[in-house]
């Protein structure tokens, strides 16, 4: 995330924001998929927060966060 400039407080902000999400792609382990989540954070920037959902843990662990893609902004603004 460093390498994006967003910090793990923004990162969790959008997680936490009702953002919407789809799933990006297979992961190695079963039941460990990789999704997307797309929000704004309370200070008005916007992410793409790449994640894995444990569902063993019931839980989100942060793989990366950018900022989204103009293409991306478009379709989240239609939303």
């Amino acid at each position: 995330m460093a390498k994006h400039h967003v910090t793990c407080h923004e990162a969790r902000q959008v997680l936490l924001s009702g953002p919407g999400i789809r799933f990006a792609e297979k992961g190695y382990t079963e039941g460990e998929n990789v999704y997307a989540a797309f929000g704004q954070t309370p200070g008005g920037r916007y992410l793409a927060v790449f994640f894995i959902y444990k569902q063993t843990l019931k839980t989100a662990v942060i793989i990366s966060a950018r900022d989204m893609s103009d293409k991306e902004r478009n379709a989240y603004g239609r939303k």
